[in-house]
């Protein structure tokens, strides 16, 4: 009985040669398929690849061309070759190669689709912005309509086409990105058109709209301040400028002085620059010491001024603090000393110049002007609201 179980336990141990013998014949069975293969594939398709690891475009475009006129099934390698030639700006090429590949008798379904959505890219990049419009249009009830739409919204934000960029970005919309966020400042720059038109009614009912799709848009409070002040609703005005303070503080900086303006308005410019000199104490990140310093020099004299912006200064040291500190003390300081005091305060005003600017939080684009809308990278309300130093 021993001896059978002995049996029973040799038996896989002899069959592992076995195995091994075919595990060997598998594997040089499967080289043998890939080297027959690889002697099939154009000299060309290598070259061309290699060119692309190198980074060298135009050798790569050029292997990649001779290998699809020397091969028979070349879909995948036009449309490959046909991004590349867009790469490199050599749209007309670009939209040749796939429009060749779309009259194709292969080309349907699926690849089909691919193709249109190429070719669209392609007629974009040319500046045939009616073109690609309407080859992605045309996508919509495909497997690329997420992708068509968004190289549409793309499009209609460029065309300031915002009624169409609004409909679009509602379409892409799913639980991981609302768009809610795109489509408030969407509102807002119709509302901002409106406005410049005079068109005050339709330029709140855009406000509205921002606001209901995003209830922390400051922008949108912002044009409904200016909506206010523009008709004479002061109070309405400060209410819709003070509402930033609880949406993003950081953008008081750029309402403060229309803040003052509304209040000075309703007869009481004293309550305006407290809530300022509040904000500034409580936010030291917002920059409100100008128009503190301006208003109160306006309201009380150059000496109240003065001590009012130096305990704000002395509270957040910087270099901007800095320059309005020597320009404060300059008239009162010795000869002697005030042509240096002067000439440091000049060389400080130099440097903020260079080193202090709006800057994009997503592609870190510098400006020396806010924009809402990142001109680098497309992104919306990514500029700093207040300079910050580079």
């Amino acid at each position: 009985m021993e001896n059978i179980d002995i049996w029973w336990l040799l038996i896989p141990v002899s069959l592992l040669p076995v195995f091994f013998a075919l595990g060997w014949l598998a594997a040089r069975v499967d080289i043998k398929i890939l080297m027959k293969y690889a002697k099939n594939v154009p000299e060309h398709f290598y070259a061309g690849v290699n060119a692309l690891v190198d980074k060298n475009t135009t050798a790569a475009a050029h292997h990649l061309a001779e290998a699809a006129s020397m091969q028979g099934n070349v879909y995948e390698l036009s449309l490959s070759l046909g991004k590349l030639y867009r790469q490199r700006g050599e749209n007309d090429k670009a939209i040749a190669m796939h429009k060749a590949l779309l009259d194709s008798p292969d080309t349907v379904g699926a690849k089909r689709e691919r193709v249109l959505y190429e070719l669209g890219l392609n007629y974009q990049n040319a500046g045939l912005v009616d073109r690609a419009e309407q080859i992605l249009l045309g996508l919509q009830q495909s497997n690329m309509a997420q992708s068509a739409n968004e190289i549409l919204l793309n499009i209609y934000q460029q065309d300031r086409d915002w009624e169409k960029a609004i409909a679009t970005a509602q379409l892409l919309a799913h639980d991981e990105q609302t768009y809610q966020f795109e489509i408030a400042q969407f509102y807002c720059e119709m509302a901002q058109a409106e406005l410049f038109r005079g068109n005050d009614d339709a330029a709140q009912q855009k406000v509205q709209a921002a606001l209901q799709a995003n209830p922390k848009c400051t922008r949108a409070n912002m044009i409904a301040g200016d909506i206010a002040v523009k008709q004479g609703r002061f109070q309405d005005a400060v209410a819709a400028y003070s509402a930033i303070e609880q949406q993003n503080h950081a953008y008081l900086s750029m309402v403060g002085e229309r803040l003052y303006d509304a209040y000075d308005a309703l007869g009481n410019p004293q309550a305006g620059l407290d809530v300022l000199t509040g904000y500034a104490k409580t936010f030291p990140d917002v920059d409100l010491n100008q128009v503190i310093y301006d208003k109160s020099l306006l309201l009380h004299g150059e000496q109240t001024a003065a001590q009012t912006v130096l305990e704000l200064i002395r509270a957040k040291p910087d270099l901007n603090g800095m320059y309005r500190l020597l320009g404060l003390h300059l008239p009162e300081l010795n000869p002697q000393w005030k042509a240096d005091a002067d000439m440091m305060r000049n060389v400080i005003g130099r440097q903020l110049q260079k080193s202090f600017m709006y800057r994009c939080r997503s592609c870190h684009f510098k400006s020396l002007v806010h924009f809402w809308h990142c001109p680098a990278c497309n992104k919306w309300e990514t500029f700093t609201p207040n300079k910050i130093e580079i």
